[in-house]
This record gives C-alpha cells, structure tokens and sequence, in this order.
C-alpha cells in the first residue's frame, strides 16, 4: 500500500482499545503496538511523518500493510499486545534478548546415583525442582555451592559404570569432592549426602545441620577421629552455606528496582532484586538508543515479567509507566499475588533508583566505545541543530588587545575530533582599531573566498560554521557567506558568566540550550577552548616578533640582518640583554656589539 492507501485505512478504524500489527512487504511482522482508540493512534503514523524521529520514519517506510484487532478492553488490549510481541520478536519493537525465564535446580532421588541439573522449567516426570533462584549464573553459583559444601561429583562421569575407572580428577585433589569415582565410597553414603543437599535446596538448614552434628559426635565417641573431622568441616561449610544461599536466592525478592541510563548511542534497562532491604542480584539488558525511553522502559518491564513468570511485591520505577495499573492487573491474573508498580518520590526507595540508573549507566558507559561515544554526540548535536550530523565543523575566534596585531584563527573538527592539519589562521588586515564584527566578516570571507577558488588547503566545505560570540557574530559570518552565494549552517557560541559555552544561537537569534546535554556541552566547550587557544597564541607570537624588533630598532647599526643573527644565537630579547660584550663581539663588530651592550645596561634602566 501507498501512504495514502495506509493513510486511509487507517481512518476508518474504531475508536476502540486493541492492537495494531504492522507488516513489510514480505508479510512480516515488523511493529506490534496497543491503543486505547485504535483509529487515533494508527492514523499517527501515516500523520506528519516528518515530525517522527528517524527510527520512526525508518519503521513506517518499510510498513506495506497492518492488521488490527479489536480488544473488549485495555486490559485485554495489553495482554494480547505481549502475547503478540513475544510470538513475533518483531523488529522495530524493544526486545529482551534473553526470556527464556530463571532456571531451576533438578534432582531425582529415584536415579541409583542422583544428580543436580539446572533446566529452563519443571517438567512432569517425577523428579524435584527446586526455584527458581533469579538469573542463569545465581542458580549455578547455588548448584555449585551445594556441591563443593557436600563434596558432591562435578565431572561427566557416569555411576556406577564409571567406578574405579581412572584417576580422579582437580576436584578431588582440591578437596572439593570426596572422589566418588574411586569406588571406595559406598552407594548409600553416596545418596546420604544428596538427601542432604535435596534438603539444602528445600531450605532446610538447621535439620541438616543437625544430622550432621549428630554423625560428628557419633564419630568422635567411636574415636573415629578423621572422620568426625571430615564431618566437622562439613557443617561448618552447611552453616556459612545457609548465610549465602539466603543471600543469593534471586527469587526471594520483595522489591524489584527499575534503572535506565543510555549514553550517546547504547540505553541500559536494569533490575536490582532487594529481599528485606539487601540487594541480591542484577540482571541488565543493553539495546540501542531509544525514540523514548519511557515507551522503552514499560515494554521491557512488562517482556520482563512476562518471561520470567514471577511477580514480587512491588516494582520501584524511573518514570511512570502508562498502563501500570493494568499491568499490575495482568500479574496479579497470571501469579495471584498483587504487585503495586509505582515511582518513589523521596526516602530510601528513590535511593534505590537511582542506584539502578546508575548501574544501568555505567553498564551502558562500558558497552559503548569511543568512537560511537562521538558519533552519537555528532547525531545528538545534529538533531539539536536540525541539520545532518556534522562531519566537518569549522569555528572562528577573533584575538586583539587594544586594537593592535588583529588575528583570527580557525579551527576544524572531523568527525568530532581535531583536525590540526587543516587549521588556518589569518593577520586582520585594513582596520585601524579594535571591531570584532568587521574582523570576523573579512576572516570568513576570506576563507571562503578561497574555497570558491578552489585553493588548495581551503577546498572543503563544512558541514556546520561555529562563531565565537552572540548572535551579532553569527550575523556578519552569514552576511559574508551571502556575499559569496553560499550557504552553510552558523551557529555563534554563548558563554556563560563562567567563560563556558552554555547555548548556540542562530544568525535570527534563536538560543539552543546545550548544558542540558553532557555529550554535546563537552564537544562544542571542547572546541570553542582549542579555537580561543589557537588565536591567542598567535597574537602572542606576533606581539612578542613586533616587540623585539622595535627593541632592537632603538640601536644604532642594528638593521634587519644583524636582528636575524642575534635572535639566532642568543634566542630572545632577554637573553640578547644578558650577554656580554665579548659574546655579542663575536657575531657583531666592535663598535655595534658596543651599542647593543651599552643599550641593554644603561645605568637604572631595564629592557624587556
């Protein structure tokens, strides 16, 4: 279909809650979303595409044709709306990659020798499955403490055919299992310990314990003294174990606290599982930066519970979700326990928010490279300026004191770092006194004079024109650019009270607020200092040059030549000013290294 046809399909929807299913042309589903009033909500897409963000726009130019059904209600709406994203994965929709839910522990005590196995979920088969304990590494670090606690088998050897067949393996030389393959262990102790670990896994602690305190002190009235030992070692190891299985026990969670944080071209979604106040686990899911990262963060928190097939007490959010309460609705139906879902305000819940969000950030921070930090920034700054990102900024600073040794420089940023062999700088030539605004005109057109003429070193044009200054500035750099038919994007950079640049404005005076964006302040501040440095020391170096030669003019039989030589040797005014007479009579004849030493020592005089 034409966007028109989509267009006019869309009209004739309902005013109905449901869901709408967008297809390419191969029939593949490429967008699931819900509606409260299909007709409204779908018509948007096919609306004003230019007011979409890119990825929208992208979305809706591969949409061919869309489905809809109609929903009794919201509620049916947003179950069905899941439902419909975990079948189809669609692609334009914020996915988690892993809902495959939290394993469980597995354990048949009718198999001869029984064994500990993680599995996505319980099946019907007669074994025990204990959990589930949160992600897939809590519910091995659980299975594996068991292990280690009870001296149980790690290797892929299978009893009995594998007793007393080879050596036993690392485990068993780190006294972490009681070498089992050796054969000399019997079967019913063998299945001893596993009861012991199925109670572990039950929670059983003290009844454990308890057993094994009693084999102990059995041992030591029989004078079995190495293995009450052995077994003393045991329930030291089951009582230490009971402090950290509480603590691991992912599942045990109470709270869950939503976190989100995003650089300039990652977004992390993370959760942090509290059970009583301590924090048990996170879990985390990296994706690509969002359109909007409140819509981001509820798809992903309702993907979340939906795959897991769990509810706690209460979810702490960042933002408020939209349907919140019929989410909350959803989970109390599928796991009968009321879940409230909401966004703390002050006190210990917000703290834990924002501990989320910054765990989310610094996951986000680790998975994102440098080289995508300030390609985002260039798109970011590009959005922010309506124009295409960036990929050479050219920015021009003006450098005076007083009026005298004018000069600008220029300086060009590619792909958002500095391009030094294209920098340029310029003597201001024909003014008599100090005016920024005629400066910076003659400057810019004398640029871009260049780059009409094809020169070489000035045959690139940028993709966006920085003046240091307000908006009077951008204005004769535009008036310049208009002189030579041209157009390119010009910002003047604002400073504030603290010499920072704080906003761009345009040429008409409309500001742009940049502060508010870290990745795009450090940028534009990072470039208006290297084009104030670039001017500056120039004008120094040229003030500096006109200073030691008007010196040296006040000396009788110094001319340009005999200047040349003594700056060559002795490098400065200063160190010309402290040599002695023989010295300056080695470059210099008699009668003119006199001139120049009773010059520099004239009695109560100094000469800088």
């Amino acid at each position: 279909m034409t966007v028109t046809q989509l267009k006019d399909k869309a009209r004739t929807l309902p005013l109905a809650p449901g869901v709408y299913i967008m297809r390419n042309k191969d029939d593949k589903v490429i967008y699931v979303g819900k509606a409260k009033k299909l007709k409204n909500r779908v018509s948007q897409y096919f609306q004003n595409t230019a007011s979409h963000t890119p990825k929208t726009r992208l979305m809706v130019s591969k949409i061919d044709h869309f489905d809809v059904i109609v929903a009794a209600s919201e509620f049916e709406a947003l179950v069905l709306e899941c439902s419909l994203i975990k079948r189809y994965l669609p692609k334009y929709n914020i996915l988690l990659k892993d809902d495959k839910g939290y394993p469980y522990l597995r354990l048949n005590m009718k198999d001869a020798y029984p064994q500990i196995t993680m599995v996505s979920k319980p099946d019907d088969d007669g074994a025990g499955y204990y959990g589930p304990y949160g992600s897939r590494g809590v519910t091995q670090d659980v299975m594996e403490a068991i292990r280690v606690t009870l001296k149980l088998p790690n290797c892929n050897r299978k009893f009995p055919a594998d007793l007393s067949k080879g050596r036993p393996c690392l485990n068993y030389h780190l006294n972490q299992c009681a070498g089992w393959c050796q054969g000399k262990l019997t079967n019913e102790d063998y299945r001893l310990r596993m009861e012991q670990a199925r109670q572990l896994l039950m929670g059983n602690y003290k009844a454990v314990a308890a057993e094994i305190r009693s084999q102990m002190l059995e041992a030591s009235h029989e004078l079995k003294f190495e293995l009450a030992a052995n077994l003393r070692d045991r329930l030291n190891a089951v009582e230490s174990l009971s402090q950290k299985q509480l603590v691991t026990a992912g599942m045990q969670a109470d709270t869950d606290v939503i976190g989100y944080g995003e650089t300039e071209t990652k977004a992390c979604f993370t959760v942090l599982h509290f059970s009583g106040g301590n924090l048990l686990d996170k879990e985390y899911e990296i994706f690509s930066l969002p359109d909007d990262r409140i819509e981001a963060v509820s798809s992903l928190v309702k993907q979340f519970y939906i795959s897991r097939g769990f509810a706690p007490k209460q979810v702490l959010l960042p933002f408020k979700m939209e349907d919140s309460e019929l989410f909350a609705q959803f989970m109390q139906q599928e796991y009968g326990r009321k879940t409230r879902l909401h966004v703390p305000q002050r006190g210990e819940n917000l703290k834990r928010v924002e501990l989320a969000s910054k765990n989310a950030l610094e996951e986000a921070k680790r998975l994102t490279d440098k080289e995508e930090r300030l390609s985002g920034t260039l798109q970011l700054l590009g959005k922010m300026l309506s124009i295409a990102p960036p990929k050479r900024m050219e920015s021009f600073d003006i450098s005076n004191i007083s009026g005298t040794d004018i000069v600008a420089s220029m300086v060009v940023f590619k792909d958002g770092k500095h391009h030094k062999s294209d920098y340029k700088r310029f003597k201001v030539e024909g003014l008599s006194g100090q005016d920024d605004y005629a400066s910076m005109h003659q400057v810019v057109k004398r640029r871009f004079q260049h780059y009409v003429a094809g020169d070489k070193g000035f045959d690139e044009k940028p993709d966006l024109l920085l003046i240091d200054g307000g908006v009077n500035h951008a204005n004769v750099a535009l008036q310049a650019l208009q002189e030579l038919n041209l157009e390119i994007p010009i910002f003047g950079m604002v400073k504030d009270d603290r010499h920072r640049t704080r906003a761009l404005v345009t040429p008409r005076g409309q500001e742009i607020r940049i502060d508010n964006q870290q990745s795009v302040f450090s940028l534009i501040g990072n470039i208006q200092e290297e084009t104030h440095r670039f001017a500056i020391t120039y004008h120094r170096q040229l003030r500096s040059k006109r200073l030691r030669y008007s010196a040296l003019d006040n000396i009788a039989g110094i001319g340009p030549k005999r200047k040349q030589e003594l700056l060559k040797q002795f490098k400065s005014l200063a160190g010309i000013s402290q040599a002695t007479l023989p010295e300056l009579e080695r470059i210099l004849p008699k009668d003119a290294a006199l001139s120049v030493y009773q010059y520099f020592h004239k009695e109560g005089e100094e000469h800088t």
